[in-house]
């Protein structure tokens, strides 16, 4: 097999090949020799009909299945022989084929980026001092307490951290608010909605204009609409809600005793205050890895610099632009405004899949030069966990991920988690105080 390569764009090769006319023959009759194994004719026992009938009724079939057999031993031959890592071939002119007749084909091939390795032993981290504290756990034990929270029905006026259950209707500088803002149909009206008398439940400063309301009270609250509020055509406008008051409730919180620790599971007290402070201390260890992981990866990302295959930074830059418009929709962000923003929302997803494209490259080399493997029965045990999270039996998620061609995602996934945990193993961490750490990485406290 002759082959020539030329560098056409960056990870981009042109290939030219020619296959000697011996081994495109040896190719017909082993593929011949298996549609022969496998075809079901009329009047012919199985694997029984004669080899000129087989080549006559599959004639096409045969042919691109050879083409794609010799096309692979070019891809892989560029990989064993040439050094080349392709990801992809384009754009393939057959300019010769047949039987008895050399395959001389043309064709582009996207490859991996060539690059060397930067040092990734001992690459520097910051991890912030922080331990978990007696306020920690207290914190921690009044957000439990506030999940028990039951709502009891008074019959007195509302107090400062009460719910009010209104019904309510809404305008617009006079108008109805559903003709100003059709989109906007759950701040037109409610029923039975539940707001805390406070300056910051629902909208800025409705709730605290009900303090003082009884059950049967009708009241009208007027304010501004936040100028960031996602539908632009409120955004900033004064609106009146006529409100009608139905019932107040008072939030009672469980007093924190043993009784309460048996609620969640716990022996007593004292031991939900243990279990507590373990989840914390996890919790914490979790975090302070993440510090330290985001500035190995970005000191990998700044020790290396490599051209990309531009196929893999389009896809990963589609998925980028989906992954932020999704999180702007659970946001409430309108899609009038995401349609505003979208040369922004594009920039920043080129941006991040080009970093993920590169870290990516980066790992994977990281693996094969220390032999970083992942087993089966570590795939086994991830997808166990994902099926205990999707509620559905481990083995038919196996199944599913096979016909989707998804298990190799979970294998990349459980191969980068080990490579991070490698690259830490390795490094030169400092602990230092908060004020210290770099911008932007700093944990707070809850």
């Amino acid at each position: 097999m002759n082959i020539s390569i030329e560098n056409i764009a960056p990870c981009r090769k042109l290939v030219r090949v020619e296959v000697e006319p011996e081994r495109v023959e040896e190719t017909f009759e082993e593929v011949i020799h298996h549609y022969r194994k496998m075809a079901v004719l009329p009047g012919f026992r199985p694997g029984k009909a004669p080899k000129e009938v087989i080549e006559r009724r599959f004639q096409k079939e045969i042919n691109d299945e050879v083409q794609q057999d010799l096309l692979r031993g070019c891809m892989k031959q560029l990989w064993d022989e040439e050094n080349l890592r392709p990801l992809r071939l384009d754009n393939v002119e057959v300019l010769q084929f047949g039987r008895g007749q050399p395959l001389q084909a043309v064709f582009t091939v996207e490859t991996e980026p060539e690059f060397e390795l930067p040092e990734y032993k001992g690459l520097p981290a910051k991890r912030e001092i922080r331990s978990v504290t007696e306020e920690d756990v207290d914190r921690a034990l009044e957000l439990l307490r506030q999940q028990r929270t039951q709502y009891v029905t008074v019959n007195r006026p509302a107090a400062t951290g009460d719910i009010a259950v209104i019904h309510y209707t809404a305008t617009v500088e006079g108008r109805p608010l559903l003709e100003v803002a059709p989109e906007a149909k759950s701040l037109a009206e409610a029923r039975g909605f539940w707001v805390r008398v406070d300056g910051r439940s629902f909208l800025p400063g409705f709730g605290e204009q009900l303090t003082g309301a009884k059950a049967g009270d009708r009241r009208v609250v007027n304010l501004l609409i936040p100028p960031d509020f996602p539908t632009p055509a409120l955004a900033g406008r004064p609106a009146s809600f006529d409100v009608e008051v139905v019932e107040i409730k008072e939030p009672v919180l469980p007093p924190l005793d043993d009784a309460f620790a048996r609620s969640y599971g716990a022996e007593n007290l004292e031991a939900l205050r243990a279990g507590v402070r373990r989840d914390l201390e996890n919790e914490l260890k979790n975090k302070l890895d993440r510090q330290v992981r985001v500035q190995l990866l970005r000191g990998l990302l700044e020790r290396v610099h490599f051209d990309l295959p531009e196929s893999m930074v389009e896809q990963e830059t589609r998925q980028a632009v989906y992954d932020i418009v999704q999180e702007n929709t659970r946001r409430g962000v309108s899609r009038e405004m995401i349609e505003q923003q979208k040369e922004s929302i594009y920039e920043a997803a080129v941006q991040n899949a080009r970093e993920r494209v590169k870290l990516n490259f980066i790992i994977q080399r990281i693996a094969e030069k220390e032999g970083i493997k992942v087993s089966h029965e570590e795939i086994e045990r991830r997808v166990a966990v994902l099926a205990a999270l999707h509620q559905v039996p481990p083995q038919k998620l196996m199944e599913e991920l096979r016909k989707r061609d998804a298990l190799v995602k979970v294998y990349d996934e459980i191969a980068r988690e080990k490579v991070l945990d490698f690259l830490q193993q390795h490094a030169r961490i400092e602990d230092v105080p908060p004020e210290q750490m770099p911008i932007g990485l700093a944990t707070a406290r809850s």
